[in-house]
């Protein structure tokens, strides 16, 4: 009985890897699936993102600061955010207004529309925040006037806030703010009693907004540069029935870090999606994510959170009745 070409053929290979004293090859494992991150009919989507200088800069050192982010760099958060999709993005470490500009054309090219922005930057900086969003405003205030005290000097909050409410569904809003919190750079009044600050009054926001709607859809959003367990982040998350709830999105395979530290191989988690207990319990996990993509690496030091929510208010789950 004659044996198939093909079948011969693999015979033989395995003959000669074994006496080569080798073993034939296992097929190679299965390519790391990330969740589907697109919402469902009745969801929508927000993403936090540090975009990591996209800023006008002295990077060829000839003392002028007209220098763009490397077009590379741009390319590949464009094309990482093409994949993304989000229907709501919050940006941190956006340049000025033309440097805006520049961001929206870039993601128009590869296939994202904005019909929306928010620019928040205080007049004289260099760097901001922007919300782009498929919905409308219906609210935005800006919050570029907040100061804080360190002995006898008096500091603005370096990258102000963005504080808008969102409608993506009739019938359907909730309040989005997004911050940016002084980062771990070195600073002679100290740069983690001016972040405790920066939370201290980002609190206050959302303090206040929840005493006056305890069932609010609130959203914070951002890079508050410090971890879960520091004070600035205790400021902010609260307590009570005006705490926050940390939604911690995770990657494929349940890592959260946001942020590698380049020079140290060190990886953090920084950035954050926190959200009222009304909001939380439209959160749909399943298709939110810290995000795992080849072009996390090129574009910035962090790495988008996705955070997927259905466009409807939740009831909460009944209680336990108490035992007598």
């Amino acid at each position: 009985m004659s044996l198939p070409p093909a079948l011969i053929r693999r015979l033989a290979a395995v003959l000669v890897a074994a006496a080569a004293g080798c073993r034939p090859q296992a097929p190679a494992a299965p390519a790391l699936r990330e969740p589907a991150g697109v919402p469902a009919p009745g969801e929508f989507s927000v993403a936090t993102y540090n975009l990591a200088r996209h800023t006008l800069d002295d990077r060829d050192r000839d003392g002028q600061r007209n220098d763009p982010k490397p077009s590379a760099e741009r390319a590949a958060q464009a094309s990482l955010l093409a994949r993304l999709r989000p229907d709501i993005l919050a940006v941190q470490e956006i340049g000025t207004e033309p440097v805006l500009r520049g961001f929206v054309a870039d993601l128009r090219a590869a296939g994202l529309d904005y019909p929306h922005v928010e620019h928040v930057i205080r007049p004289g900086s260099d760097v901001g925040l922007a919300v782009l969003s498929r919905f409308p405003f219906v609210e935005r205030t800006p919050r570029i006037d907040d100061t804080y005290r360190i002995g006898e000097t008096n500091l603005p909050v370096l990258r102000g806030f963005a504080d808008v409410v969102v409608e993506p569904a009739e019938g359907y809003r909730f309040r989005l703010m997004v911050a940016h919190l002084k980062s771990k750079i070195y600073h002679p009044l100290g740069q983690t009693e001016m972040r405790r600050n920066e939370a201290r009054l980002l609190a206050n926001h959302v303090r206040k907004a929840l005493r006056g709607n305890p069932a609010m859809n609130l959203l914070v959003v951002g890079d508050l540069n410090d971890s879960p367990d520091s004070a600035p982040l205790n400021e902010i998350l609260g307590n009570g029935s005006t705490r926050l709830i940390d939604l911690r999105p995770a990657d494929a395979v349940g890592d959260v870090w946001t942020h590698q530290g380049r020079t140290v191989d060190i990886y953090s988690r920084i950035d954050y999606v926190l959200a009222s207990p009304g909001m939380a319990l439209e959160f749909v996990r399943e298709r939110s994510r810290a995000v795992r993509d080849p072009a996390v690496a090129e574009a910035s030091d962090h790495r988008p959170l996705l955070a997927v929510f259905a466009a409807h208010d939740a009831a909460p789950a009944p209680r336990e009745p108490s035992t007598p």
